[in-house]
């Protein structure tokens, strides 16, 4: 068996890119990306070295670090509303020209600034989901939700991206 502390470095080595870009995503800062990062991780490790050798085994740990990292969100921007997020793919097409990268970066700083917008509970899912290619079950636990609210909140959140009304306001 392996010890927690092994499993721990693996962890890191594994998912670190994917914490800071979760972190990134839902915070817009990159200093406050890394920190998230660096919490999930420190939280993790603590949780860790307490488990028995059973629980870690079947630990999925991809959802739990999710869940981990979007409670240390929720617990460091308590009330603050998320600056810029910015979106995989938002780096310039070079193939095109300046006038289409320049509109393309446009579309995406508005696209950023709606998802940041959202209220967290449909901002956190369609993040998981779609800017961090989780599954809707992988999504669930990392939020500790059933798998049929993340759903409908994803549906809501990017029903209120696509600017459709009809939804009340939270």
């Amino acid at each position: 068996m392996e010890s927690a502390e092994r499993v721990f470095e693996r962890m890191v080595r594994e998912h670190q890119d994917r914490m800071y870009a979760l972190g990134y995503a839902l915070t817009g800062n990159r200093h406050d990306a890394e920190e998230v990062a660096q919490d999930t991780f420190l939280r993790a490790y603590r949780a860790l070295i307490t488990y028995p050798p059973d629980r870690i085994r079947d630990l999925k740990q991809r959802a739990w670090l999710h869940q981990i990292a979007v409670n240390v969100v929720r617990n460091r921007h308590r009330g603050v509303r998320p600056r810029l997020v910015e979106l995989n793919g938002s780096e310039p097409d070079h193939s095109s020209g300046p006038e289409e990268d320049a509109m393309r970066r446009a579309e995406i700083d508005e696209l950023a600034t709606r998802v940041a917008g959202l209220p967290p509970r449909y901002r956190d899912a369609v993040v998981l989901r779609h800017v961090q290619e989780l599954t809707y079950e992988e999504a669930a636990d990392a939020l500790g939700q059933p798998v049929g609210t993340v759903k409908a909140n994803v549906h809501r959140g990017l029903k209120m991206l696509r600017g459709e009304n009809g939804l009340a306001h939270d």
